[in-house]
């Protein structure tokens, strides 16, 4: 063995050598080149095409388009944040083998990304400096077990120093210098390959584990980097300002050569393939070709600058920073280019702002945009939305999607636009509120109230730091850290136990089933039912074998009882979640021991595996025979719900047009939830219209079509729904009413439910038998989600709400005759209107008819407060007239009343005080039974005889109670078990008033 591999050491070392020969003798021919083309030349869409070319032409990489920002699948992600973000699954070795993604050997591309929120969170920093953005375009190229350090070194020196006519004097390369912590010798092989192409050695420097290794996350590939970083000055040796956060010395591009996985325990080991990952800014780069010092002095900015300066009231774009830029207006030139730009993208990719993950960042961002761009740049409203062309024209053509999307951008924009000015009054309004009520020398705000007006209101924190400086005041800022921390331990709460997750292959695993000639998971058994004559699903038993069981991380020949462990097959007709189709549930039984079963608690796909987890019931070994048991029941319910969706899908873009699409969904066999682009909520006659055009295609029991194609082929249907996801190549087409081969061959205008959909489906749309809509709500603006419930649900719905409709309307006549009633009767009456509105909000009916009901309950409710309220009134005049004459013209009235409302007894204090304003009014009600003391007051206004409040307060507080008010009005509540012991707080309540009436003469 030891002889084998030195064999094999010394054909690679002769191999490098001859690498390094013929790159080192091509790049020393174009180190030397100085920039053969002017400046003007460069413009930012030619330095993007001129990169793919390269890599395309030069070295037969394929072109991928970029992914959207927002992840696929990607949960540990707000944003897409680096290239690589959508080649993990080939970095993790899990790719669905039929999908194109599996064939990948070199690619090359420019991803969009958005660095904002989470790890790698740039937001508050943009502005201040001329170099960092929320959004940017990552230009990469990679090779997945194809080239390594040698091509990729040579290919990116050809580009810089010959393409792009970079002087080589100008270029800095770093190298990893090795880690004794993790075991890591220096990258001399990297720097040898340097070293060879004519780098100089005083050019070729030594970086560690924090600049020159890259890691995607705790665990993961991972490897040494090499990275290249350009002199702005030149003429000089800047060796010593590389990884110095000098502005004058930037790194431009990335190699990362991916040699290692780190493991859950933290210890690196060899991956199966080693593969290149490189990123290069194309801002950064365009910056350099173009001879400039900041990002936002290339083309990629400057025409947003002008747009930004024609539609405000500030100076034009001087480019100053710190103390030089008075008043802070070019950096809100800086934050408002930069953030229009992540907005037009994120928008234009389906991610809208909100209130939770990268939804809130994006709300954050939209609002620093309007902030900086009203208040310090004095643009006026609607003028951020206006932007969004000129984002269009500059990107437009490497990424279409922000010419077709531009007025949903605009649109979404000036919405939220609109709300943020109308919040900005609201919280001032909050803020002078609270200082009001604040002792005049206290400086420390509230933090509760801060944190209110950051979370509820959408204020950033440096905001409200500004508005109460401006007022002299502040925020304790360890109280609100308190606030912020229990914030983030919520959110960090896990959503599910980690029992129920299933034991996911790691790529080791992956690459030792794939040496081992595994065979791929057949899941076409899955696929495998038909009806019955009795209209029941049939599905044909499915027996397989055991090649392989996954357990504790690793791969072994056999688990015991009680242990769990994923499990591989040969072939299974359980399905793995996927599509937005939830997994199915069932069991196993082991040949030889029928009565024992294996609970399937979940299935998951990983790279061309499904993978079942199962608690153990007895010994299980690889080679074991297994006969699956499908929860049918289970499966026809997520087969009615997916088919369901698909109408759903349909009817939306028939009743509102093609601009509606879908942005997720999910289907368990109890319910559907779909969520899809809209402007604004459904109203009642929409929702009543999608679910009839749903129901009339259910009456119909159309046939459902199945068929699998060329994935490029399918693309060609006419009014194909597809949303992003890495399809297999081919695809299943699911149609309703229609054959997928009618629909390739015709140029029929009919319009037909069709779809990309790896889901399992009903044969006809006859069993889904009934459809309702449950629930529709925006989740933020521009995007709502519906939840639908079928057949005997959907059945069950109806008749809850018919059942409500009954109650409402006999409410509805006791309402109307409410005014004959008494106070505490109409009380009820009211109590009764409010229940049934909360039993209207939270149960499953049709959501167009909750709407209806609600309308109504509102109105009634409405109606029996403004009677309660005249009763008391009535009430509250008639015992005033009754202290009146017990009290004449006293200087202080106390006494007590029987009522059961505090109410009414405010009512009685206010009368009084009406008829005779100089009085000092207290009056105090009994409850025998429950032993509570209702108290309220008033005292003439401006008076120096003491605050209403300050009197509530002391007699509540001998009574164990407390009270609120303000200096002319409070009402209060305490306890007292005998009327004896009220009759006593009456004559020290008399007793008080009148001592403060004594002291202020």
């Amino acid at each position: 063995m030891a002889a084998r591999i030195g064999l094999v050491k010394q054909l690679y070392c002769a191999l490098l050598n001859t690498k390094l020969c013929v790159l080192s003798a091509g790049v020393r021919r174009c180190s030397a080149l100085s920039y053969p083309q002017s400046h003007k030349e460069f413009t930012s869409k030619r330095v993007r095409r001129k990169f793919i070319d390269f890599f395309k032409e030069g070295y037969e990489h394929r072109v991928v388009s970029s992914s959207p920002v927002r992840p696929r699948g990607d949960p540990s992600l707000l944003f897409v944040n680096a290239g690589m973000n959508q080649f993990k699954p080939i970095l993790l070795g899990c790719p669905d083998p039929r999908s194109e993604m599996a064939s990948y050997r070199r690619v090359v591309n420019s991803q969009k990304c958005v660095r904002a929120g989470g790890k790698h969170n740039d937001l508050e920093d943009v502005g201040k400096d001329v170099y960092h953005h929320t959004f940017f375009e990552m230009l990469g190229n990679w090779s997945f077990g194809d080239y390594f350090k040698v091509e990729a070194c040579g290919m990116a020196w050809r580009l810089l120093t010959e393409e792009y006519g970079i002087p080589a004097d100008r270029l800095y390369v770093s190298y990893f210098s090795g880690d004794e912590v993790n075991g890591l010798p220096a990258d001399e092989e990297t720097r040898q390959i340097w070293l060879s192409m004519g780098v100089q050695p005083d050019h070729v420097l030594p970086f560690g584990m924090k600049d020159n290794f890259w890691e995607m996350g705790e665990t993961g590939p991972c490897g040494p980097c090499t990275e290249i970083h350009y002199d702005h000055v030149g003429n000089r040796n800047a060796a010593s300002l590389v990884n110095a956060d000098s502005p004058d010395v930037v790194e431009i591009w990335n190699l990362v050569f991916m040699q290692y996985n780190r493991e859950s325990g933290g210890s690196l080991r060899p991956l199966p393939q080693c593969s290149v990952d490189t990123g290069m800014g194309l801002e950064r780069l365009v910056t350099v070709l173009q001879g400039k010092r900041s990002n936002y002095d290339t083309d990629l900015f400057t025409p947003l600058m002008s747009a930004i300066h024609q539609c405000s009231k500030a100076p034009a774009y001087q480019g100053r920073t710190g103390e030089a830029d008075v008043g802070q207006v070019d950096m809100a030139y800086r934050v408002v280019a930069d953030h229009i730009r992540t907005l037009s993208v994120c928008i234009a990719d389906g991610v809208y702002p909100g209130m939770t993950g990268a939804e809130l960042v994006l709300r954050r961002i939209l609002r620093r945009a309007v902030r900086f761009s009203t208040e310090v740049l004095q643009a006026p409203e609607g003028a951020l939305a206006s932007l969004v062309p000129t984002v269009a024209h500059i990107l437009g053509d490497s990424y279409p999607e922000l010419h077709t999307e531009s007025e949903r951008i605009m649109d979404l924009i000036n919405q939220n636009e609109a709300q943020f000015l109308s919040s900005l009054k609201q919280g001032r309004r909050v803020i002078d509120r609270t200082i009001s009520n604040m002792d005049k020398d206290f400086v420390i705000f509230p933090a509760a109230v801060a944190w209110s007006l950051h979370r509820n209101l959408g204020f950033p924190l440096d905001l409200i730091d500004l508005m109460l400086e401006e007022k002299g005041k502040m925020v304790d800022k360890k109280e609100m850290a308190v606030f912020e921390e229990e914030y983030e331990k919520l959110k960090s709460q896990p959503e599910e136990d980690d029992e129920d997750r299933v034991d996911q292959l790691d790529l080791h695993s992956l690459a030792e089933l794939q040496n081992q000639g595994v065979p791929h998971t057949d899941d076409s058994p899955k696929y495998c039912y038909s009806m019955g004559t009795d209209g029941k699903y049939v599905f044909q038993p499915c027996r397989a074998s055991v090649l392989a069981l996954y357990c504790d991380g690793s791969l072994v020949s056999e688990v015991n009882v009680g242990q769990h462990c994923g499990v591989i097959l040969d072939q299974t007709s359980f399905y793995a979640e996927q599509g937005g189709q939830a997994h199915d549930q069932g069991y196993f039984t082991k040949d030889g021991l029928q009565d024992v079963l294996f609970p399937v608690k979940s299935v998951r796909l990983a790279g061309g595996y499904v993978v079942h987890q199962v608690t153990a019931a007895e010994t299980l070994r690889t080679g074991d025979q297994v006969q699956l048991h499908l929860d049918e029941a289970n499966r026809t319910g997520c087969m009615v719900k997916h088919t369901a969706t698909h109408l759903l899908n349909f009817a939306l873009r028939e009743l509102l047009g093609p601009s509606v699409s879908q942005q997720g969904s999910h289907c368990t066999a109890n319910r559907l939830r779909f969520d899809f682009s809209v402007k604004g909520s459904l109203s009642v006659s929409e929702l009543q219209q999608v679910e009839e055009l749903v129901q009339n295609i259910i009456r119909q029991n159309a046939k459902v079509y199945v068929e699998e194609i060329p994935l490029s082929k399918a693309k060609q249907i006419t009014g194909l729904r597809t949303i992003d996801e890495v399809y297999p190549d081919p695809v299943r087409v699911v149609s309703v009413a229609m054959p997928v081969s009618d629909l390739l061959n015709s140029n029929s205008t009919e319009q037909a439910s069709v779809e990309l959909c790896c889901g399992t489906h009903l044969l006809r749309t006859g069993a889904i038998k009934d459809f309702v809509i449950v629930s529709e709500r925006q989740m933020v603006k521009g995007i709502s989600r519906i939840l639908a419930v079928t057949g005997d649900e959907a059945k069950k719905a109806r008749e809850t709400a018919q059942d409500m409709q009954e109650e409402l309307e006999s409410l509805a006549v006791q309402v109307g005759a409410a005014s004959s009633l008494s106070i505490p009767a109409a009380q009820r009456l009211s109590k009764e209107v409010g229940l049934l509105m909360n039993v209207v909000d939270i149960t499953a009916i049709p959501q167009w008819q909750r709407r209806e009901l609600q309308t109504r309950l509102k109105a009634m409710q409405k109606t029996s407060n403004n009677t309660i309220r005249k009763l008391e009134i009535k009430e509250a005049a008639m015992k005033a007239k009754e202290l009146l004459v017990k009290h004449s013209n006293k200087p202080v009235v106390v006494d007590l009343i029987h009522t059961d409302s505090i109410s009414v007894l405010m009512k009685t204090v206010l009368q009084m005080s009406k008829s005779t304003p100089d009085s000092m009014v207290m009056l105090l009600s009994h409850l025998q039974l429950s032993g509570k003391v209702l108290c309220a007051c008033q005292v003439p206004k401006g008076s120096a005889s003491g605050s209403a409040l300050k009197w509530a307060h002391s007699v509540c507080a001998r009574l164990g109670g407390n009270a609120d008010g303000s200096t002319d009005v409070a009402k209060g509540v305490g306890k007292a078990a005998k009327l004896t012991d009220v009759t006593d707080i009456l004559h020290w309540a008399e007793e008080f008033a009148q001592n403060k009436i004594r002291k202020a003469s």
